[in-house]
């Protein structure tokens, strides 16, 4: 299928699958993203009450279905039973077109085995050891270490994960990208990042008022064989920008527009 995630490179990574069309981080959107022809679905997961791996990426219910409170202090059968389309909406609130229309919150192996030809990104939103081993034993269960990446903003979950199973590709959280970009800034960015694994940066073009992706970062992490994906872009002028630039993906809300983008440029 893949040689690894990056064989062949992925341009357009779909966030939260085709979250323009259909109720983000359900199988609908992940499902329609796969038919668009996206390299990567991007999605985020949480450890439910009862050790399962639900997709979905706020701590709480309330935003996105008809249920309330935290995605941790439900069992999956109570998830299971909270309408995941409730809030859809393309019109700024008129109509709800997905609402009682049976979308559920899915579970990462569901997502798995529903586009078995498909990478994922995940984040591991909950902070400790079990989400870890769950999402290791997922990701084994379904023969997927060629074509997931694990991602979390929990400096500790990538450690545990890196050390727990070296195979899976892992991104690398924020404490880790600034140390790179003090390095890069100060010139003393060592030949080679890091000799057990290749570094990907999963970042935004600027950060407060440090901006991360410029000509010089992108030319000096790409000649130490590091991959450079950029969040969240949905326009196009900015994706031709980036794109433009050297950066490898781009992550977007928008992934036809990404795709025809990536298209005219030749990528």
């Amino acid at each position: 299928m893949f040689k690894s995630f990056f064989d062949p490179l992925p341009r357009v990574v779909a966030h939260r699958g085709d979250s323009a069309h259909f109720p983000e981080n359900t199988l609908e959107a992940f499902i329609s993203a796969c038919r668009m022809g996206v390299d990567v679905i991007e999605t985020d997961v949480h450890l439910s009450k009862d050790g399962t791996l639900v997709i979905w990426h706020d701590d709480t219910l309330d935003r996105n279905t008809n249920g309330t409170g935290m995605i941790e202090d439900h069992t999956l059968e109570e998830l299971k039973s909270y309408d995941a389309g409730y809030t859809f909406t393309t019109d700024g609130g008129k109509t709800f077109p997905f609402r009682g229309k049976g979308v559920r919150l899915c579970t990462l192996d569901e997502a798995l085995k529903a586009c078995p030809a498909q990478r994922f990104n995940v984040d591991l939103k909950t902070k400790g050891e079990p989400i870890v081993d769950a999402f290791i034993t997922v990701v084994e269960q379904n023969q997927a270490k060629k074509r997931v990446v694990g991602a979390s903003f929990h400096f500790s979950n990538l450690k545990l994960l890196r050390k727990k199973e070296p195979r899976i590709q892992t991104s690398i959280t924020g404490i880790e990208v600034r140390l790179y970009l003090v390095l890069q800034k100060a010139r003393l960015l060592p030949k080679v990042l890091n000799r057990k694994r290749q570094i990907i940066f999963q970042v935004p073009p600027s950060q407060g008022p440090i901006t991360v992706i410029t000509p010089s970062f992108v030319k000096a992490m790409h000649k130490r064989n590091a991959i450079i994906q950029v969040w969240t872009i949905n326009d196009r002028a900015e994706m031709e920008r980036l794109f433009g630039m050297g950066v490898d993906s781009v992550m977007t809300d928008k992934p036809a527009l990404a795709m025809e983008v990536a298209k005219e440029l030749g990528l």
